[in-house]
């Protein structure tokens, strides 16, 4: 039934432009709408990471509920687990429209969206109601006119300690000019000690230790990768996201929408993407989680992650073009492919084609 309506859903939402579709997404899973996938647990799927216990290993990535209008009818879809935002402490418009363009014939996503929001208020408002166990995590961000960048990702620990179960900064958006710097080492050793400093001083006064990923760009040099992933052990950081949009446009079918500026994901970025996530986990060890992020689109892709060096997995681009039903289709898959491996849990084949992935070239 949900993949009929998903169908039908698709077709009508690719007769408008893609920021009203994206709206008009979100207006019917505020109203219900969308009947909630009914998924086996499969206890296989199941694992502890960073301290939080996933029912399954597929998430919904930030970008899609920037404003948190609809974690809950989101994890309902059959995602273990959701991000919000990227949030700013000020709300703020993002760049001028048109700023997402469709690349149908690659199946990708182009958007210089430029991190618009309603700010850390309304994002706080509407998750302080919330009173389900769903694991919702927040992207934090810094305004585009902030004088203090690192000051800007501070307050929305601060802001969202109480709410978030786990936190994203994210310093790896190319729509914000100079973002991206954050990510040098001595910028980024600045960030996550500021950052931490706030996490630690808050988990004093609340009690509970809220896990903080940083999410990185694809666009990295292999010394990039090397300065991040020994800033990140040093500081004791509690994950990686790997990776956000690209600035590629290599091998894409649709040359007059690849011209537009903006950050490419969806199907296009899955190779590049996986490729850094391999590197990166090679780099940072065994130990510390990384959620893995581009391109996911099926089963198959999402176990490609998962044996690339993920511990979970992240999808948001690929939706427009599979459906609401992609979610739950991917953790039924995932079972299904776990009784041809014939393996015990999904942990159990992380790091299978670490090698293979890791040897490739960005």
């Amino acid at each position: 039934m949900i993949g009929a309506l998903s169908d039908l859903g698709r077709r009508g939402l690719f007769l408008f432009d893609p920021e009203t579709a994206h709206g008009m997404s979100i207006t019917a899973l505020k109203s219900g709408l969308l009947p909630a996938c009914r998924i086996n647990a499969d206890p296989r799927l199941r694992q502890t990471v960073a301290g939080l216990e996933f029912a399954n290993p597929i998430g919904m990535a930030a970008g899609y509920d920037k404003n948190a209008e609809v974690p809950e009818a989101l994890l309902k879809l059959g995602f273990g687990f959701t991000e919000i935002g990227t949030v700013t402490p000020k709300a703020q418009p993002g760049n001028p429209r048109p700023r997402i363009f469709r690349l149908v014939d690659d199946e990708g996503v182009i958007n210089r969206l430029g991190f618009n929001n309603e700010g850390h208020e309304a994002a706080f408002q509407r998750l302080k109601t919330i009173r389900g166990n769903g694991i919702i995590g927040v992207n934090i961000g810094a305004n585009k006119d902030s004088a203090d960048r690192i000051a800007d990702y501070v307050a929305g620990i601060r802001r969202f300690y109480s709410v978030a179960r786990y936190f994203t900064a994210n310093i790896s958006s190319p729509n914000t000019p100079g973002l991206r710097d954050l990510q040098a080492r001595e910028s980024l050793s600045a960030l996550l000690s500021a950052v931490l400093s706030a996490r630690d001083e808050e988990a004093a006064k609340a009690g509970k230790r809220i896990p903080v990923f940083l999410k990185i760009a694809p666009d990295l040099t292999e010394e990039g990768m090397d300065d991040i992933a020994a800033e990140a052990l040093s500081h004791a950081l509690d994950g990686l996201i790997v990776s956000n949009t690209t600035l590629a446009r290599d091998g894409l079918k649709d040359q007059r929408q690849a011209k537009e500026a903006g950050g490419l994901s969806g199907k296009p970025v899955f190779e590049k993407s996986t490729v850094v996530l391999a590197k990166m986990r090679r780099r940072v060890g065994a130990a510390l989680p990384i959620i893995g992020v581009g391109g996911v689109s099926s089963a198959e892709t999402a176990l490609e992650k998962i044996k690339a060096g993920a511990d979970l997995v992240q999808l948001y681009s690929c939706m427009v073009y599979e459906g609401p039903g992609l979610p739950s289709q991917i953790v039924a898959g995932l079972s299904k492919l776990l009784d041809r491996e014939r393996a015990g849990s999904i942990r159990d084949l992380r790091d299978a084609k670490l090698d293979y992935w890791a040897n490739r070239n960005v």
